[in-house]
């Protein structure tokens, strides 16, 4: 099976540094092959024959902590999923634009997220929609000043992990293109 993981807060200011050369070293070792890494941030992909995702998940979990001294949340999709968040964005004018919109994979549907609260801190044109296990937040002025972004997992009520437009695309090709 074909995996992505979403490892949140890594290599970010000096805090939890996790070398992708390492992450990569890390996957290998737990028999994962075809590994990939995207960028510095903790995103990779990667085939398993491990069917239950839970179990890939705390693996690498306890991998990464047994490497590195710290257990960042680790949440894994499958090619499938990333492709259908993708086509179920609401926002089609903001892909030409990748900083502009994130996509949040949360790790569940958000049972009691407040809507209300996230629409009464959009401002300046931001714009949200909430479907199923990911948040689409759409910030034509820029995600870093977005005071809906600095909250929206608090809001939602559940654990999430955000990318841009560009690193959801980039991943999704990298699932197509085997190495």
């Amino acid at each position: 099976m074909t995996y992505i993981a979403l490892i949140r807060g890594v290599n970010v200011t000096g805090n939890n540094m996790l070398p992708m050369k390492s992450l990569t070293a890390l996957l290998q070792k737990m028999g994962c092959m075809g590994v990939r890494t995207y960028l510095q941030s903790g995103n990779a992909v990667f085939q398993s024959t491990e069917t239950d995702r839970d179990r890939v998940c705390q693996a690498l979990t306890t991998a990464i902590q047994n490497a590195h001294g710290f257990a960042p949340r680790v949440l894994l999709l499958t090619a499938p999923e990333l492709g259908r968040a993708m086509r179920a964005n609401p926002f089609h004018q903001a892909a030409e634009n990748h900083k502009v919109l994130h996509l949040f994979f949360l790790d569940a549907k958000p049972a009691k997220a407040d809507l209300q609260a996230m629409a009464a801190l959009a401002a300046n044109g931001e714009e949200f929609k909430l479907q199923g296990r990911v948040f689409y937040l759409y910030t034509p002025n820029g995600f870093g000043v977005s005071k809906l972004a600095a909250k929206a997992e608090r809001l939602l009520g559940v654990a999430a992990t955000a990318r841009n437009w560009r690193t959801v695309t980039s991943l999704l090709e990298m699932t197509k293109n085997k190495p």
